[in-house]
């Protein structure tokens, strides 16, 4: 088959930069230091079996508050005006232009002890640590990625036809019927892009728990930072499996989109 010229440019950068990686990868997990095939690498790796389980549950809680939470500003951004959703996405985007990980030191600053959220809970009688556990990380997971959620299903959102809205309600629909039964289907792909785009950088993310964290919530992502200069075949079988993990749950919610697609 011929390639077009125009497509030649993609199909380098995946090779260079997806299919190659990639292959080291796999090259790495089941070698040992010698280049010898082995499978030690994937037996130390289901060592931090507890630390994957960890990872896809915080992930898990962080994509369903995203979910919880951006699904009501999407509906409310997609029903006014396009001056009014132009202005609300923008203001959604800025906290994207800084760097990532100034935005993790930010929440630092705001709930270390004796910070602006520790004295005013202590002002007013409540004394708690917020730092150090694993509701520390998901507040900065869902923060890191709730414009992920919000964005796709915005856009999904703002094409709902008024008129069908308009439809619904003059049939003697609710509000609550409206949303079960206009918008909510027509709004499941933007659901399931939204839980792609923000479950998989999740999953896979560093130096959130690393920060914000105690001893007991490190993730994933920081386990493969931290050991994979070290052990580069243990830290390519951890990554491995990652993917794997991760490519099920992406089939299976696509499955679950396509089974919605064809009920509607």
């Amino acid at each position: 088959m011929k390639l077009k010229r125009p497509s030649i440019p993609y199909i380098i950068w995946m090779v260079v930069f997806t299919m190659i990686p990639l292959l080291l990868i796999l090259f790495s997990a089941f070698t040992d230091r010698n280049g010898t095939f082995s499978l030690e690498a994937f037996s130390k790796a289901f060592g931090y079996f507890d630390v994957f389980l960890r990872s896809l549950w915080i992930a898990f809680i962080s994509t369903l508050i995203c979910l919880i939470l951006a699904y009501p500003i999407a509906y409310i951004m997609s029903r006014q005006k396009r001056n009014v959703q132009n202005a609300l996405t923008m203001i959604i985007m800025i906290p994207m232009w800084m760097n990532f990980l100034l935005r993790i030191y930010a929440w630092l600053t705001l709930l270390q002890n004796g910070g602006p959220v520790d004295t005013m809970l202590s002002f007013l009688g409540i004394h708690t640590t917020l730092l150090g556990n694993q509701g520390a990380v998901i507040l900065g997971m869902v923060y890191e990625y709730l414009p992920f959620m919000v964005l796709p299903l915005y856009s999904v959102m703002a094409k709902i036809d008024n008129g069908l809205i308009e439809a619904a309600e003059d049939l003697g629909s609710n509000k609550i019927k409206v949303m079960r039964k206009v918008v909510f289907p027509l709004s499941i792909p933007g659901i399931v892009s939204g839980i792609t785009m923000v479950f998989v950088p999740s999953a896979s993310t560093f130096l959130v728990a690393q920060y914000l964290g105690g001893v007991d919530d490190i993730m994933i992502g920081d386990v493969i930072d931290r050991i994979f200069w070290s052990d580069q075949n243990t830290g390519s079988a951890i990554a491995l499996i990652l993917m794997v993990a991760i490519l099920i749950f992406l089939i299976i919610l696509n499955f679950f989109g396509d089974e919605e697609a064809i009920a509607q």
